[in-house]
């Protein structure tokens, strides 16, 4: 805590003395602090630009793929059939009749009140033969249909009022499809095995199969020679078509057309975001590295440069860049497709151009796009990788620097404080000087005044 010295005997503002002296002291520390400040600014900036360039590789890395724009899409003519694109789709079409739908197998028990059996000892008999035993922990169907749900046997149960106190157990297959059939008995496996046990889902007692397993089933090339059948446990028929899957909701004896074509809107797409992509890094370089002029409050002329003004190194990645995206591939320019380098020096997209060559030379724009990708990718990988990138490099000096001059600035913070210290001891000892002074010349003035009474 400073002395309280102001203008004791001086009348002088000591302390605001003191505060103009440690103005000029800081000086040096301010400076430090303006590097760290532009510093900061330098990092943020870069981490920005780093970020846009990241995501150019990502994209970059999509398009330099070799099926990159072997897209597709399916399309059917009957809303009871979709169909979806996977991978490896080709162009063409086909017809399909949809004969039955998949079901899962549903069955009821007769009416009872509790289990016949204590303990209820049950056999769920799948369609493969497979025999899964099931022990319910008492006569209630409540746990009976708790021990066939936990048992996981491809079954699930649940019980439903049937009046007068009695009640049926729903037995629902898991999964659709001839697979999911099954068979529910009294009695352990052993018991099935010899032929024994008693069938739950037996009708003459009062059960029944309320829907039977059935697959899915769509018919190719119907009423030729050449038809043909194709099943599925369940209503999506994967690859039914190569890369394409298709899903049915309904049963007819109408043929449905599926059609297969390339997706040229998604090409585009794909193209359209690469060279947005390009332009975002562009542009972030471009704007900070502005020069502007503007005036102060009181009119005077004001310049500003941007943090990447006169930066060398990021020049030369924006050049790096746009050469990668703008140079010919095998002889050709970019822009006979639509991608062309504009005078300002960003990339324009041409979409009806683009559209034009897609479709009169689709492998040869899938070539140059498959190019473009693989330079620009391998450009901003140098670039931007997290762990070598050179952007990565520039961030992690400037830190270093941040946390070399942060530390500059603590031991002028610690030498300030000493220097201000000192300050105020020199002036509050000026004070106790002068007080001394002046005591001191009181006392001669007494001793003056006592040696002439007649003064």
């Amino acid at each position: 805590m400073g002395l309280a010295v102001d203008g004791l005997i001086s009348g002088l503002n000591t302390t605001e003395l003191i505060n103009s002296l440690m103005q000029l002291e800081a000086i040096p520390q301010n400076l430090l602090k303006t590097r760290v400040d532009g510093a900061q600014d330098r990092i943020t900036a870069l981490q920005g630009l780093n970020t846009k360039i990241a995501a150019l590789a990502e994209l970059a890395t999509k398009a330099a793929k070799s099926d990159s724009l072997d897209l597709y899409k399916a399309t059917s003519s009957s809303a009871d059939v979709s169909a979806a694109v996977t991978s490896g789709a080709s162009s063409g079409q086909i017809n399909v009749v949809v004969t039955t739908l998949a079901q899962a197998h549903v069955a009821v028990s007769a009416a009872i009140s509790a289990w016949p059996d204590d303990p209820p000892v049950l056999t769920i008999v799948g369609s493969d033969g497979s025999h899964m035993q099931v022990t319910a922990t008492s006569t209630s169907l409540d746990d009976v249909a708790a021990a066939i749900n936990g048992a996981e046997a491809g079954v699930t149960a649940m019980k439903i009022a049937a009046g007068d106190g009695t009640f049926r157990l729903q037995l629902t297959a898991s999964e659709t499809g001839e697979a999911g059939a099954f068979e529910v008995y009294r009695g352990t496996s052993a018991d099935v095995t010899a032929g024994t046990a008693t069938d739950v889902l037996d009708p003459a007692s009062g059960a029944a199969v309320i829907t039977q397993a059935t697959d899915a089933v769509v018919t190719l090339w119907a009423g030729t020679t050449a038809e043909q059948t194709i099943t599925s446990s369940t209503n999506t028929f994967t690859n039914l078509l190569p890369g394409v899957d298709v899903t049915v909701k309904k049963a007819s004896t109408d043929p449905v057309s599926i059609t297969v074509a390339r997706d040229d809107e998604a090409v585009s797409k794909i193209a359209k975001d690469f060279v947005s992509a390009l332009n975002e890094v562009f542009a972030i370089i471009s704007t900070k590295s502005a020069v502007t002029n503007s005036t102060d409050a009181s009119g005077n002329p004001v310049i500003s440069s941007g943090v990447f003004t006169g930066d060398t190194s990021v020049q030369s990645i924006n050049q790096r860049v746009l050469s990668a995206a703008s140079l010919p591939v095998d002889g050709h320019s970019p822009s006979e497709i639509g991608i062309s380098i504009t005078k300002t020096g960003t990339i324009e997209f041409d979409a009806e151009k683009f559209a034009k060559a897609l479709s009169e030379d689709p492998a040869n724009v899938a070539t140059v796009v498959q190019e473009l990708g693989t330079r620009v990718a391998d450009v901003s990988a140098q670039i931007s990788d997290k762990y070598d990138g050179e952007i990565t490099s520039r961030i992690t000096g400037q830190e270093s620097m941040v946390d070399s001059l942060g530390d500059q600035i603590s031991d002028w913070d610690r030498r300030l404080e000493s220097r201000r210290a000192s300050l105020e001891r020199i002036y509050a000892s000026l004070e106790v000087q002068l007080s001394n002074l002046e005591s001191q010349g009181s006392w001669l003035s007494s001793q003056l005044g006592s040696l002439n009474p007649s003064a």
